[in-house]
């Protein structure tokens, strides 16, 4: 008989298992709280209003979005991603991630919680030079500017960031860039001034060695946006870009850390970004679920309330099950992050981005349904936040590159 010895090992210590919020953690969050209900939800109406009104195509900033940013520092509800600044780690920082999911369009940017600033910010902080930092990091921690990151390619499979094919080659004290990216996530935005970029500086290196990472101004000649790419037919207001890159010059001071470390500065940049994202959805999936629980108890159907119909009771019971037990998992793996470091928490990472993203799109789903044609209509957010949420099982690794490597972590350890 086989005794599984090996799943034994791999039980967290106790420290792991310690969810509780800090007293600082428990403070934010009710100031949070706070600001959702007296701000955020308020200004959701003014925010799509602006967005109808000046066109899909338009990227300009409604301008509801900079007052939120104001009252939200005012109240000391700013960059709270960043340890240094608002002191607190990844477990106080996942809880209010998922509040700032209520409202995915305006909560992020609204305390300079949002992707993909968020990441560029925490590579900067890690890798930058203090010249870098004072150019680009300092505006970005402000909010005076916006950033994005250009690594997936549409010729590749970017599931694999090995395989892109954008080449960044040293000429003197250059380097010069030449590739086409896209989802370049913001680079719509008029107020995006820097670009990061991944490429490869050898392709005669060791596989995960090389890549490397420049940060390109985006007004650097050869630098164009070609388009802005929809997600589900809608147009998000930073935009979602390719953008190709023909001869592009930039200092070769623009290095970010050294050449043949971009694999390892993405996986750096991605492990707590990822636990943010994924608190984000499931503050998406109470949203739905509150929305879901509101209709049944308000509309009736065939004599009674949807809500004392025994398939709806089942539907509520079985999202509330599913919510809670993904967030314990981002919370584990938050932890993890906070007592052992990025590395020791990869596998619940990697659980988490499968997880989430199909609680979140089954509870929206169930609350699209309950809502009837009300549910596929832009008079509710759910149409926009099923697309989004679906584009997220794609996103930061598609679910397949994260259940391969759970299941190669469990094989490893898997000995009799």
């Amino acid at each position: 008989m086989t005794v599984p010895t090996a799943s034994l090992d791999a039980e967290p210590d106790a420290a792991s298992l310690d969810l509780s919020p800090s007293a600082r953690g428990q403070a934010l969050r009710a100031d949070l709280v706070a600001f959702m209900h007296e701000c955020v939800f308020p200004a959701e109406q003014r925010y799509e209003a602006y967005r109808h009104a000046v066109g899909p195509h338009d990227s300009s900033v409604p301008p509801v979005v900079e007052e939120l940013k104001t009252e939200a520092r005012r109240r000391g509800l700013w960059n709270l991603f960043l340890p240094d600044w608002s002191g607190i780690g990844q477990l106080d920082y996942a809880g209010l991630a998922e509040i700032t999911g209520w409202s995915l369009h305006l909560a992020p940017e609204a305390t300079n919680g949002q992707a993909p600033d968020t990441g560029n910010m925490e590579l900067l902080h890690l890798f930058g030079t203090p010249e870098q930092q004072a150019r680009w990091l300092d505006p970005l921690r402000d909010g005076e500017i916006r950033s994005a990151f250009s690594m997936t390619e549409p010729e590749v499979a970017s599931s694999d960031a090995t395989n892109i094919r954008t080449s960044i080659v040293r000429d003197g004290d250059e380097y010069v860039i030449n590739g086409r990216k896209w989802w370049t996530s913001g680079a719509s935005d008029p107020r995006c001034r820097l670009l990061v970029v991944m490429g490869k500086t050898d392709p005669e290196a060791a596989r995960h060695r090389q890549q490397s990472m420049v940060l390109v101004p985006l007004d650097t000649p050869g630098v164009t946006v070609v388009r802005d790419v929809p997600v589900f037919g809608r147009y998000d207001q930073h935009g979602h870009c390719e953008v190709v890159f023909d001869d592009v010059r930039v200092p070769a001071d623009n290095l970010l850390g050294a050449e043949g470390e971009g694999f390892a500065l993405a996986q750096a940049r991605l492990g707590p970004g990822r636990i943010h994202h994924y608190m984000r959805a499931i503050g998406a999936a109470e949203r739905a679920l509150a929305l879901l629980t509101d209709r049944v108890t308000s509309r009736v159907a065939f004599g009674r309330p949807l809500a004392e119909q025994g398939v709806v009771q089942q539907q509520i019971a079985e999202s509330r099950i599913a919510i809670d037990q993904a967030r314990l998992l981002c919370r584990h793996a938050a932890r993890t992050i906070d007592v052992h470091g990025n590395k020791a928490a990869a596998n619940l990472v990697a659980e988490a981005k499968v997880t989430v993203p199909r609680v979140a799109l089954e509870v929206i789903d169930r609350a699209i349904q309950v809502h009837g044609g009300a549910g596929v209509s832009d008079d509710v957010p759910l149409a926009a936040m099923y697309g989004w949420h679906r584009a997220m099982r794609i996103f930061d690794g598609p679910d397949e590159v994260h259940l391969r490597a759970i299941a190669k972590a469990e094989l490893a350890r898997s000995t009799p």
